[in-house]
Protein backbone atom coordinates (compact mmCIF):
# COMPACT_ATOMS: atom_id res chain seq x y z
CA UNK A 1 0.00 0.00 0.00
CA UNK A 2 1.50 3.18 -0.98
CA UNK A 3 2.42 6.26 2.09
CA UNK A 4 -0.23 8.38 2.04
CA UNK A 5 1.94 10.89 4.37
CA UNK A 6 2.87 13.56 1.95
CA UNK A 7 6.65 14.25 0.68
CA UNK A 8 8.34 17.34 0.97
CA UNK A 9 8.42 18.97 -2.00
CA UNK A 10 11.22 21.60 -2.11
CA UNK A 11 9.73 23.09 -5.40
CA UNK A 12 6.28 23.83 -3.54
CA UNK A 13 5.32 26.82 -3.23
CA UNK A 14 5.46 27.20 0.52
CA UNK A 15 9.20 26.05 0.52
CA UNK A 16 10.27 29.06 -2.07
CA UNK A 17 8.20 31.37 -0.19
CA UNK A 18 10.06 30.50 2.88
CA UNK A 19 13.80 30.64 1.44
CA UNK A 20 12.52 33.70 -0.35
CA UNK A 21 11.71 35.45 3.14
CA UNK A 22 14.75 33.78 5.07
CA UNK A 23 16.89 34.84 2.33
CA UNK A 24 15.23 39.05 2.86
CA UNK A 25 15.46 39.12 6.18
CA UNK A 26 19.04 37.83 6.64
CA UNK A 27 20.25 40.25 4.28
CA UNK A 28 17.90 43.25 6.02
CA UNK A 29 19.73 42.14 8.95
CA UNK A 30 23.24 42.84 7.30
CA UNK A 31 22.55 45.89 5.44
CA UNK A 32 20.79 47.10 9.11
CA UNK A 33 24.07 45.62 11.00
CA UNK A 34 26.70 47.44 8.28
CA UNK A 35 24.16 50.91 8.77
CA UNK A 36 24.63 50.77 12.37
CA UNK A 37 28.23 50.25 12.08
CA UNK A 38 29.13 52.71 8.93
CA UNK A 39 27.40 55.66 10.74
CA UNK A 40 30.15 57.18 12.97
CA UNK A 41 32.27 56.85 10.23
CA UNK A 42 29.93 57.92 7.68
CA UNK A 43 29.32 61.23 10.18
CA UNK A 44 33.12 61.54 10.09
CA UNK A 45 33.13 62.31 6.59
CA UNK A 46 30.43 64.06 6.07
CA UNK A 47 31.99 66.65 8.86
CA UNK A 48 35.32 66.31 6.72
CA UNK A 49 33.95 67.29 3.33
CA UNK A 50 32.01 70.16 4.50
CA UNK A 51 34.98 71.20 6.64
CA UNK A 52 36.59 70.86 3.21
CA UNK A 53 34.19 73.15 1.12
CA UNK A 54 34.18 75.81 3.56
CA UNK A 55 38.26 75.93 3.74
CA UNK A 56 38.08 76.10 -0.44
CA UNK A 57 35.36 79.03 -0.33
CA UNK A 58 37.75 81.04 2.07
CA UNK A 59 40.35 80.23 -0.50
CA UNK A 60 42.53 78.78 2.45
CA UNK A 61 42.70 75.55 0.28
CA UNK A 62 43.46 75.02 -3.21
CA UNK A 63 41.40 72.30 -5.43
CA UNK A 64 41.79 69.11 -5.18
CA UNK A 65 44.62 69.52 -2.42
CA UNK A 66 43.95 68.37 1.17
CA UNK A 67 46.83 70.02 2.74
CA UNK A 68 47.89 73.91 2.56
CA UNK A 69 51.10 75.26 1.03
CA UNK A 70 52.74 74.94 4.41
CA UNK A 71 51.41 71.35 5.23
CA UNK A 72 48.78 71.91 7.14
CA UNK A 73 45.80 69.60 7.04
CA UNK A 74 41.61 70.08 6.48
CA UNK A 75 41.30 69.99 10.61
CA UNK A 76 43.86 72.00 11.44
CA UNK A 77 43.60 74.71 8.97
CA UNK A 78 39.52 74.52 10.08
CA UNK A 79 40.20 74.83 13.73
CA UNK A 80 40.91 78.36 13.21
CA UNK A 81 37.39 78.80 12.46
CA UNK A 82 34.69 79.36 15.47
CA UNK A 83 30.95 78.17 14.73
CA UNK A 84 28.13 80.03 15.97
CA UNK A 85 24.29 80.44 15.69
CA UNK A 86 22.69 83.49 14.40
CA UNK A 87 18.82 84.36 14.63
CA UNK A 88 18.25 85.82 11.03
CA UNK A 89 15.05 87.57 12.41
CA UNK A 90 17.69 89.56 14.31
CA UNK A 91 21.03 89.35 12.80
CA UNK A 92 22.48 88.34 16.32
CA UNK A 93 24.11 85.51 17.64
CA UNK A 94 22.06 83.00 19.63
CA UNK A 95 22.18 80.42 21.95
CA UNK A 96 18.81 79.06 20.85
CA UNK A 97 20.38 75.66 19.03
CA UNK A 98 23.87 73.99 19.52
CA UNK A 99 25.68 74.50 16.10
CA UNK A 100 27.28 70.91 16.73
CA UNK A 101 24.15 69.08 15.74
CA UNK A 102 22.12 71.71 14.24
CA UNK A 103 21.12 71.50 10.48
CA UNK A 104 19.73 74.83 9.09
CA UNK A 105 18.65 73.32 5.87
CA UNK A 106 16.40 70.43 7.91
CA UNK A 107 14.89 73.51 10.09
CA UNK A 108 13.93 75.19 6.76
CA UNK A 109 11.38 72.49 6.13
CA UNK A 110 10.04 72.83 9.77
CA UNK A 111 7.10 75.27 9.97
CA UNK A 112 7.56 75.67 13.57
CA UNK A 113 11.52 76.98 12.94
CA UNK A 114 11.19 78.75 9.64
CA UNK A 115 9.57 81.23 7.53
CA UNK A 116 7.45 80.91 4.53
CA UNK A 117 8.82 83.83 1.91
CA UNK A 118 6.43 85.26 -0.45
CA UNK A 119 7.09 85.25 -4.00
CA UNK A 120 8.74 88.99 -4.67
CA UNK A 121 10.64 88.04 -1.13
CA UNK A 122 11.92 84.57 -2.63
CA UNK A 123 14.43 85.50 -5.22
CA UNK A 124 16.31 82.54 -4.72
CA UNK A 125 13.45 80.25 -4.74
CA UNK A 126 13.91 78.30 -1.43
CA UNK A 127 9.94 78.49 -0.30
CA UNK A 128 11.11 78.55 3.16
CA UNK A 129 14.06 80.13 5.34
CA UNK A 130 15.14 78.76 8.74
CA UNK A 131 15.08 80.82 11.62
CA UNK A 132 18.63 80.19 12.76
CA UNK A 133 21.50 79.68 10.55
CA UNK A 134 25.03 78.97 11.60
CA UNK A 135 28.32 80.92 10.54
CA UNK A 136 31.88 80.18 10.58
CA UNK A 137 34.21 82.98 11.55
CA UNK A 138 37.83 82.85 11.07
CA UNK A 139 39.25 85.31 14.05
CA UNK A 140 43.02 87.50 13.94
CA UNK A 141 44.16 90.16 16.38
CA UNK A 142 42.41 92.89 14.82
CA UNK A 143 38.99 90.85 14.75
CA UNK A 144 37.51 88.94 12.02
CA UNK A 145 38.98 87.90 9.15
CA UNK A 146 36.89 85.96 7.69
CA UNK A 147 33.27 84.90 7.39
CA UNK A 148 31.61 82.29 6.07
CA UNK A 149 27.99 81.69 5.22
CA UNK A 150 25.44 78.77 3.77
CA UNK A 151 23.90 79.39 0.69
CA UNK A 152 21.13 77.62 -1.64
CA UNK A 153 19.35 78.76 -3.77
CA UNK A 154 17.70 77.34 -7.35
CA UNK A 155 19.66 77.05 -10.97
CA UNK A 156 17.86 75.55 -13.90
CA UNK A 157 17.33 72.01 -12.70
CA UNK A 158 18.25 72.07 -8.85
CA UNK A 159 19.16 73.66 -5.97
CA UNK A 160 22.59 74.50 -5.63
CA UNK A 161 24.23 74.68 -2.04
CA UNK A 162 27.31 76.25 -1.29
CA UNK A 163 29.35 78.44 1.01
CA UNK A 164 30.06 82.39 0.53
CA UNK A 165 33.48 83.14 1.80
CA UNK A 166 33.61 87.14 2.85
CA UNK A 167 36.51 89.38 4.14
CA UNK A 168 37.11 90.43 7.47
CA UNK A 169 35.58 94.12 6.15
CA UNK A 170 32.40 92.27 5.96
CA UNK A 171 31.63 93.60 2.47
CA UNK A 172 33.82 92.07 0.07
CA UNK A 173 33.71 88.15 -1.27
CA UNK A 174 36.84 86.18 -0.44
CA UNK A 175 35.45 83.10 -2.63
CA UNK A 176 32.34 81.20 -3.60
CA UNK A 177 31.69 77.47 -3.86
CA UNK A 178 29.18 75.06 -4.43
CA UNK A 179 29.11 71.61 -3.06
CA UNK A 180 25.92 70.48 -4.33
CA UNK A 181 24.20 71.44 -7.92
CA UNK A 182 22.61 70.01 -10.58
CA UNK A 183 23.42 72.14 -13.31
CA UNK A 184 23.93 71.17 -17.29
CA UNK A 185 27.71 69.57 -17.84
CA UNK A 186 29.90 72.33 -19.49
CA UNK A 187 26.88 74.89 -19.32
CA UNK A 188 25.42 75.18 -15.80
CA UNK A 189 27.67 73.42 -14.44
CA UNK A 190 30.30 75.47 -15.04
CA UNK A 191 30.05 76.69 -11.56
CA UNK A 192 32.11 74.62 -10.73
CA UNK A 193 35.13 75.89 -13.17
CA UNK A 194 37.81 77.18 -11.41
CA UNK A 195 38.60 79.65 -13.49
CA UNK A 196 35.18 80.87 -13.26
CA UNK A 197 35.36 80.56 -9.46
CA UNK A 198 38.73 82.64 -9.29
CA UNK A 199 36.64 85.79 -10.67
CA UNK A 200 34.68 86.13 -7.15
CA UNK A 201 37.35 87.44 -4.79
CA UNK A 202 37.33 91.05 -4.41
CA UNK A 203 33.92 91.59 -5.56
CA UNK A 204 31.55 94.27 -3.63
CA UNK A 205 28.96 93.23 -2.15
CA UNK A 206 26.97 95.92 -1.53
CA UNK A 207 26.47 99.44 -3.38
CA UNK A 208 26.58 102.64 -1.82
CA UNK A 209 23.18 102.32 -0.07
CA UNK A 210 24.06 99.21 1.48
CA UNK A 211 21.95 96.81 -0.86
CA UNK A 212 23.06 93.54 -2.33
CA UNK A 213 24.84 94.84 -6.15
CA UNK A 214 26.33 91.67 -7.06
CA UNK A 215 25.40 90.96 -10.85
CA UNK A 216 26.67 88.48 -13.21
CA UNK A 217 27.11 90.26 -16.67
CA UNK A 218 27.38 88.77 -20.37
CA UNK A 219 29.36 92.64 -21.17
CA UNK A 220 31.31 93.83 -17.76
CA UNK A 221 31.31 97.80 -17.38
CA UNK A 222 34.34 99.42 -17.90
CA UNK A 223 37.32 99.12 -15.56
CA UNK A 224 37.76 101.30 -12.72
CA UNK A 225 33.82 102.19 -12.94
CA UNK A 226 31.78 101.60 -9.71
CA UNK A 227 29.45 99.02 -10.92
CA UNK A 228 32.38 96.79 -12.42
CA UNK A 229 33.55 96.41 -9.01
CA UNK A 230 29.92 94.33 -7.98
CA UNK A 231 30.20 92.14 -11.22
CA UNK A 232 30.93 88.53 -12.28
CA UNK A 233 31.08 86.77 -15.53
CA UNK A 234 27.93 85.62 -16.47
CA UNK A 235 28.03 81.42 -17.38
CA UNK A 236 28.18 81.00 -21.29
CA UNK A 237 24.46 79.79 -22.32
CA UNK A 238 23.13 79.00 -18.65
CA UNK A 239 20.65 82.07 -18.31
CA UNK A 240 18.58 80.45 -15.60
CA UNK A 241 21.96 79.08 -13.64
CA UNK A 242 23.61 82.32 -14.12
CA UNK A 243 20.43 84.31 -12.82
CA UNK A 244 19.78 81.43 -10.02
CA UNK A 245 23.70 81.98 -8.70
CA UNK A 246 22.98 86.28 -8.68
CA UNK A 247 19.54 85.62 -6.82
CA UNK A 248 20.73 83.12 -4.40
CA UNK A 249 24.06 85.85 -3.43
CA UNK A 250 21.66 88.51 -3.27
CA UNK A 251 19.03 86.98 -0.98
CA UNK A 252 21.61 85.51 1.62
CA UNK A 253 23.67 89.14 1.57
CA UNK A 254 20.21 90.68 2.06
CA UNK A 255 18.05 91.16 5.14
CA UNK A 256 16.02 87.77 4.74
CA UNK A 257 19.49 86.16 5.09
CA UNK A 258 22.45 87.43 6.40
CA UNK A 259 22.63 91.13 5.71
CA UNK A 260 21.64 92.15 9.58
CA UNK A 261 23.99 89.90 11.01
CA UNK A 262 26.47 91.75 8.60
CA UNK A 263 25.65 95.01 9.48
CA UNK A 264 25.33 93.92 13.57
CA UNK A 265 29.10 92.27 13.15
CA UNK A 266 30.46 95.78 11.78
CA UNK A 267 29.68 97.08 15.16
CA UNK A 268 31.15 95.05 17.45
CA UNK A 269 34.38 94.68 15.76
Amino acid sequence: MPDSKPGFDKEGLGNVLLVAISLCLVCSIIVSTAAVVLKPQQKLNQELDQKQNILRAAGMLAEGSNVDAQGRGIDELFSQFSVRAVDLRTGRFTEEVDPADYDPIRAAKDPALSVELSDTEDIATIGRRENVSLVYLRQSAGGVDKVVIPVRGYGLWGTLYGYLAIEGDLSTVAGLGFYSQKETPGLGGEVDNPAWKSQWPGVALFDQSGEPAVRLVKSRSPVGSMAAGHEVDALSGATLTTRGVQNLVQFWTGDLGFGLFLENLKTTT
